[in-house]
């Protein structure tokens, strides 16, 4: 049985790709794209995907131009990612930052909606997982395709090891405080600690993004919020 498909909000093509950029997409994608498993209760052999044994499997939701997954997969050499983006210019920027930097047999991209993608992955398999600055779909009656809802959170829950972490980011407040309710509501997660009633700031190893600059230029103040799984 063929898995449900879900429907994706937003874009998935931009501006047309420099011939380069499109010559790179189509070389270097079809090796690092991953496949899901057929049938719809079929699991991904995650730690399969690469070539060499890694220590930990990281997954970003959403990595944009690929800035940050990057930055942590030059800082992270013996962890494996997994990067999901439906966006091509993102998946196209993300595969140059790999081609430059060598690291592309450590990183696996999804160039689909990421919730696919988590239905398939084992139980506890991700040691961090990262959803940074998703859109926030401010209107009301477009809350519906936020990323984070009850069933996306149950989905998390599942995947993470005890005591992985899940960082999240966003300059809407509206989305932050969304947010913060349904984890709480989850259950399943621990935090985010706040000093004094401060949000708490960017971890060091956490590198600011091209998003996360374009907001601040424009008077928005990012929310960065970090949260351990519960051992189960």
């Amino acid at each position: 049985m063929e898995q449900p498909r879900r429907r994706v909000y937003g874009r998935r093509l931009g501006y047309r790709l420099r011939p380069g950029r499109q010559a790179l997409l189509e070389r270097a994608l079809p090796a690092l794209q991953i496949a899901l498993p057929e049938g719809g209760r079929a699991r991904l052999d995650a730690r399969g995907l690469f070539p060499a044994p890694v220590r930990d499997l990281w997954l970003e939701i959403g990595f944009g131009a690929g800035e940050h997954l990057a930055h942590q997969a030059r800082a992270n050499p013996d962890v494996g990612f997994i990067g999901c983006e439906p966006f091509v210019q993102g998946v196209a920027g993300l595969l140059r930052h790999l081609e430059t930097d060598g690291t592309a047999w450590r990183v696996r991209i999804f160039p689909d909606d990421a919730r696919l993608l988590v239905d398939c992955l084992p139980d506890a398999c991700i040691g961090r997982l990262f959803v940074l600055f998703p859109d926030p779909w401010p209107k009301k009656r477009h809350h519906k395709r936020r990323l984070i809802d009850a069933e996306t959170l149950v989905g998390f829950a599942r995947i993470l090891k005890d005591g992985a972490e899940f960082r999240w980011a966003s300059d809407d407040m509206g989305y932050v405080e969304w947010t913060l309710e349904r984890v709480a509501v989850n259950g399943a997660f621990e935090g985010p600690e706040r000093a004094s009633g401060e949000w708490p700031s960017r971890p060091a190893d956490w590198p600011e993004t091209r998003y996360e600059r374009k907001a601040r230029s424009a008077g928005r103040a990012p929310v960065f919020l970090r949260y351990v799984r519960i051992a189960r």
